[in-house]
């Protein structure tokens, strides 16, 4: 029987934990950068390349630690 707690997490190469700790740095990460947006949204001259390094980090350290096999493993 298909466990919906473990089995993408599974694919992946991570435990239960281990997922849940990265997808909540991601999270937190992502919700610095969208507040930092909505600052940046009011007062034009703050916040000026926060979202953009931010996504971009993520993005780097997202695909980095990406296994070969799962290089085409669509990425949400």
């Amino acid at each position: 029987m298909a466990n919906p707690f473990t089995d993408h997490p599974a694919e992946i190469g991570e435990t239960y934990g281990e997922h849940f700790g990265a997808a909540s740095a991601f999270g937190l990460a992502l919700v610095g950068a969208g507040l930092a947006c909505m600052v940046h949204a009011v007062l034009p001259f703050l916040f000026t390349h926060t979202a953009s390094k931010s996504v971009h980090r993520l993005n780097r350290k997202l695909t980095g630690k990406r296994k070969p096999e799962l290089a085409d493993h669509w990425v949400i």
